[in-house]
C-alpha cells in the first residue's frame, strides 16, 4: 500500500513533474512545480480553498509519482509528454481530432517532398495545419508540386541505371534522379513553398493570377479555369480576409468560448498584417477550469504539435507563466515571441472584434449543448425503460443517468482471417479509447457464434483477472444480431458468473436494426422509437465498420506476405523485416539491390532474387 503521509515527507524542494494516480494506477493528473515539496503537499492540505474540480481529483488520488527537473523549462517540457502520453482525466486535453488533413514537408530527406498526411510523426518534417477541406490540400499540393517543379517520388536513392520517371519527361520534375539538380539549388524551390504553407500567399497568388491572364488572353480557357480553381484553393487555405491591420504582423490571438465539456479554443491567425482565418478546436476540461489553465494549456498542447509559431500571441488577459511560455515557443519555433495583451491601438480593436466574434459563437455553442442535453436526457430515459422492459428484476440498471453499452461483431472472409471488434458507447458519444480487436484463434472455419464466444470470454475473462484496459463494464451488451448470438453472449456470461444485460439488434431486408430482441426471442419493435432506431443503426454501423476495417488490414497484410513468401530464399522473418523497413510491397518493388541489402537478413543473393521477380 502507498502511504501518502510517508511519501510527502520525501518529496524534494527543487523543479519537477508530479503524476498522480488513482487506485488503479491509472494517470488521473500531470502537472509541473518549481517546489516539488511545496506544490504536492498543498493538494492534501484543507480543501476548504480548493475548488470543485480539485476537491473531486484529490478525493480518487491513491498514490503519486514525480519526477526531477533542472529547470521550470524542463518541466514544462516534460508535463507537456506526459500530458500527451497519459490524457489524464483532470487536464485540460486539446482533443485530436484525427479525420483533419494536414501537409508534410519532408524535410528530413536530402530532397524533400510535400505531400498530405493524416498521421503527425515526430521524424524532422513540418507539418502544416489541420485544414478542414480535404479537397483544397489536395490541389494546393498539386500546385505547389506543379509550380515550383518539386520531386514526388519517394525514392531515396538513385543508382547510375535508375531510368527517370514521366513526370521528369512532361517536365514536372526537375529530374533529381539524373543529378542535374543540387540539394541547395533545389531547397531555395522547397522554401518558396514552405513561405506560401506558413502564410505568405500573396506572391504565389499574384503569379497564378498572372497566368490566369495569360491563359484568357490565349483564349486557352481551359488552362485559365484551372489556375482559377488553384487561386480559390490557395485562398480557402488561410479562409476569407476579414480586416486589415497596420504593420504587417504574423500572430495569433487565442480566446476560450463555451465552459466545462463544450469548451473549445477559438484561434485567429494574422499573416502579413491580415486577420486571415479562424479555426476551433474542441478542449476535455473536466469541471470548472479557470481562464490561465485553459488558455496556458493550449499554448502548451497546440504548438507543440503542428503549428507555425508567430512572433506574438494575444491573449484577453494575463497570464501567470507567460514568461515561461515565451520561452518554450522560443525553443519550439526557434524564434522570440511575445505572449500580450494589448490595451490600445490597431491590436487592441483587432483583439475587441475577435472577442465579439467568440460571444456569438458562444451563444451557437449554448444551444448545440442544449440540443444536445436533451438528446442525451431523452436517450438515457429510452435506456432505462428498455432495460425495465427486458430485465425487471434489475431495477438498479433501470436507474442510471449515463449508460455505458458495448457492442461487437464478427468479420472474415469464408471463414478465413477471422476478427472480432467491440465498439463502446457512454450513452450517445463513442468512446474510442475504449474500443479493442481481437483476432480469433481457436475457431476453424466460418462459425460465428463460436468466434463471439471466444471473443466475449477473452474480454470478459481479462477484466475478471485485473486487466486494467478491460476493467470498465457495461451496463448493456448489443449484440449484432439476433436471438442466436444474445444467446451465445449470456452462455459466455453466465459461464463466468456475470449479470450484464444482453440484446440483439435485428436487421430487416434493408439490413436496419428493425428490432431489439432477448435470448428468448421477445422483441421491441423501433419503428415507433426514431431515437433509439437511429441509436441502435449508428452502433451497428460503427462496430461493422470497425470489423470491416480491421479484417481488410489483417487480410491485406497475409496477401502480401504470401507475396513474398514466393521469393526464392525469402521467409516468414525475413518477409517480415522487408515490411517493417518498407511502407508497401510497391516501394520494395521500387527499391535497389543495395537499399534492399540494408533491411537485416538480407543478402545480396536475396536483394537479386526479389529485384529479378518483380521485374
Amino acid at each position: 500500500m502507498f502511504d501518502i503521509k510517508e511519501n510527502l515527507k520525501k518529496l524534494p524542494d527543487s523543479p519537477g513533474v508530479y503524476m498522480h494516480k488513482d487506485r488503479l494506477g491509472q494517470v488521473i493528473y500531470v502537472g509541473k512545480a518549481i517546489s516539488l515539496r511545496n506544490r504536492v503537499r498543498q493538494y492534501f492540505q484543507s480543501s476548504a480553498n480548493q475548488n470543485p474540480k480539485v476537491r473531486a481529483m484529490v478525493s480518487h488520488i491513491a498514490e503519486f509519482e514525480y519526477i526531477v527537473c533542472r529547470t521550470e523549462m524542463e518541466a514544462l517540457i516534460l508535463e507537456c509528454n506526459l500530458i500527451k502520453k497519459y490524457a489524464p482525466k483532470y487536464n485540460v486535453l486539446l482533443r485530436d481530432d484525427k479525420t483533419y488533413p494536414y501537409i508534410k514537408v519532408t524535410l528530413q530527406e536530402e530532397y524533400p517532398r510535400i505531400l498530405k498526411t493524416r498521421l503527425l510523426k515526430k521524424d524532422g518534417s513540418r507539418y502544416f495545419g489541420p485544414y478542414s477541406d480535404a479537397g483544397a490540400v489536395n490541389l494546393i499540393i498539386e500546385l505547389l508540386n506543379k509550380v515550383f517543379v518539386l520531386k514526388r517520388c519517394s525514392a531515396a536513392s538513385f543508382p547510375d541505371d535508375y531510368r527517370p520517371c514521366l513526370n521528369y519527361h512532361i517536365k514536372e520534375c526537375r529530374g533529381i534522379c539524373t543529378g542535374q539538380v543540387s540539394p541547395q539549388e533545389y531547397r531555395t524551390y522547397v522554401n518558396k513553398a514552405l513561405d506560401f504553407l506558413g502564410g505568405k500567399q500573396k506572391p504565389l497568388v499574384d503569379y497564378l493570377e498572372e497566368r490566369m491572364q495569360e491563359a484568357a488572353e490565349r483564349l486557352d480557357y481551359e488552362e485559365a479555369a484551372v489556375y482559377r480553381d488553384y487561386i480559390a484553393s490557395a485562398k480557402a487555405l488561410g479562409e476569407t480576409q476579414r480586416v486589415t491591420m497596420i504593420g504587417g504582423h504574423d500572430m495569433d490571438m487565442i480566446l476560450p468560448a463555451g465552459k466545462g465539456e463544450n469548451t473549445v479554443m477559438v484561434l485567429f491567425t494574422v499573416r502579413g498584417g491580415k486577420l486571415s482565418g479562424r479555426e476551433t478546436f474542441a478542449m476535455r476540461a473536466e469541471g470548472e477550469d479557470d481562464y490561465d489553465s485553459l488558455v496556458s494549456q493550449f499554448i502548451k498542447q497546440y504548438y507543440s504539435r503542428w503549428a507555425v509559431v508567430p512572433g506574438e500571441i494575444i491573449v484577453a488577459q494575463p497570464l501567470k507563466e507567460s514568461e515561461l511560455l515565451e520561452q518554450f515557443l522560443e525553443a519550439q519555433g526557434g524564434r522570440k515571441v511575445k505572449i500580450t495583451v494589448p490595451q490600445k491601438g490597431d491590436k487592441r480593436a483587432l483583439l475587441e472584434l475577435a472577442r465579439r466574434d467568440v460571444v456569438e459563437l458562444s451563444k451557437t455553442i449554448e444551444l448545440k449543448v442544449s440540443s444536445a442535453s436533451e438528446k442525451e436526457k431523452a436517450l438515457t430515459e429510452a435506456l432505462s425503460e428498455i432495460l425495465k422492459r427486458f430485465y425487471p428484476q434489475d431495477a438498479e440498471r433501470s436507474r442510471k443517468n449515463s449508460y455505458r453499452v458495448e457492442s461487437y461483431d464478427i468479420s472474415n472472409t469464408n471463414g478465413v482471417d477471422t476478427v472480432g471488434a467491440m465498439v463502446v458507447f457512454s450513452n450517445l458519444k463513442p468512446v474510442k479509447k475504449d474500443y479493442r480487436r481481437f483476432k480469433i484463434r481457436t475457431v476453424e472455419g466460418q462459425d460465428d457464434y463460436g468466434s463471439l464466444s471466444e471473443m466475449l470470454e477473452r474480454r470478459f475473462r481479462r477484466a475478471l483477472e485485473g486487466d486494467r484496459s478491460f476493467a470498465d463494464m457495461p451496463d448493456l451488451i448489443l449484440m449484432d444480431g439476433g436471438q442466436g448470438q444474445v444467446t451465445a453472449a449470456e452462455k459466455v456470461l453466465e459461464k463466468l458468473g456475470l449479470r450484464i444485460p444482453v440484446l440483439g439488434m435485428a436487421k430487416d431486408d434493408s439490413h436496419r436494426t428493425r428490432a431489439l430482441v432477448n435470448g428468448r426471442g421477445d422483441e421491441l419493435l423501433l419503428r415507433d422509437n426514431p431515437l433509439m432506431f437511429k441509436y441502435c443503426g449508428t452502433i451497428q454501423e460503427e462496430v461493422h465498420r470497425f470489423a470491416i476495417d480491421y479484417h481488410r488490414n489483417l487480410h491485406n497484410r497475409n496477401s502480401i506476405g504470401s507475396v513474398l513468401d514466393n521469393i526464392e530464399g525469402i521467409g516468414p522473418a525475413k518477409r517480415n523485416a522487408l515490411l517493417s523497413s518498407f511502407a508497401s510491397v510497391e516501394d520494395i518493388k521500387k527499391a535497389d539491390v543495395e537499399t534492399l541489402m540494408k533491411v537485416k537478413g538480407i543478402t545480396e543473393k536475396n536483394a537479386r532474387a526479389i529485384k529479378e521477380y518483380f521485374s
